[in-house]
């Protein structure tokens, strides 16, 4: 067998799909004559035909490729629809579960899929935790994701744009200012400099140095990230 037909097959065991993350894990390495397996699975899912992008991070069987799309619910896979909020959604609370934080997705989205789980079976904790007042607490429920620690306090809290003009995201993180926790924008790399111009207003000059513009591929870098420390026992 060669290496491609090693990460093909770990893909079927898979459903036809698999993200980075999920290969590492899967593919039997143990016959490549490699020391770097992860790099090699990379170069063979990016430039090989088989396989397709569904997302950042996440790939699929070409020869299932209808199928795998009908499935997710994608219609097409094109610049501006690749995105889907739900992924992302998905990827953050994980991200929080590797670093055992208790994870929370709201209500309004709980049984949208990350790939082929609900979000409330990703998230650790299915009600948002009493850490304030109700006015408060109404804000932060409709956070798309939040991180609390060992407390149960807000640790980080997560917006998801992939459109809009921010200001939504940060009127609300402007409510939830007076919390010891760090906020983050994630949107496409190429929205940096909207999300610049907005975040420089005055009226959100109390909060600036509070939230953070992290892109999608850095999301989706980190998640392999810690899904690679659990594996190798770091």
């Amino acid at each position: 067998m060669k290496q491609k037909d090693f990460v093909i097959k770990a893909m079927v065991e898979n459903g036809n799909l698999a993200t980075f993350s999920q290969l590492y894990r899967l593919t039997d390495v143990s016959s490549w004559q490699t020391k770097t397996p992860f790099a090699t699975i990379r170069r063979i899912v990016q430039t090989n035909k088989e396989f397709f992008k569904i997302q950042p991070g996440l790939w699929g069987l070409s020869e299932f490729k209808s199928e795998i799309l009908s499935k997710l619910n994608i219609k097409e896979i094109t610049r501006e629809n690749e995105f889907t909020h739900s992924y992302f959604q998905g990827i953050i609370a994980q991200i929080g579960n590797l670093r055992n934080f208790y994870t929370y997705i709201p209500p309004q989205d709980k049984n949208r899929f990350f790939i082929d789980k609900k979000l409330h079976e990703v998230a650790t904790t299915s009600e948002i935790y009493e850490f304030s007042y109700p006015k408060i607490i109404k804000i932060a429920k409709t956070i798309d994701a939040i991180w609390f620690n060992e407390r149960k306090l807000p640790h980080s809290f997560f917006e998801v744009e992939h459109s809009t003009d921010f200001k939504n995201s940060l009127n609300k993180f402007y409510e939830l200012q007076d919390f010891n926790a760090t906020m983050f924008i994630v949107a496409d790399k190429n929205r940096r400099a909207q999300f610049d111009s907005v975040i420089n207003a005055s009226i959100y000059e109390s909060i600036a140095n509070s939230v953070r513009f992290v892109d999608y591929d850095s999301i989706v870098k980190l998640y392999e990230k810690e899904n690679l420390k659990v594996q190798v026992g770091i």
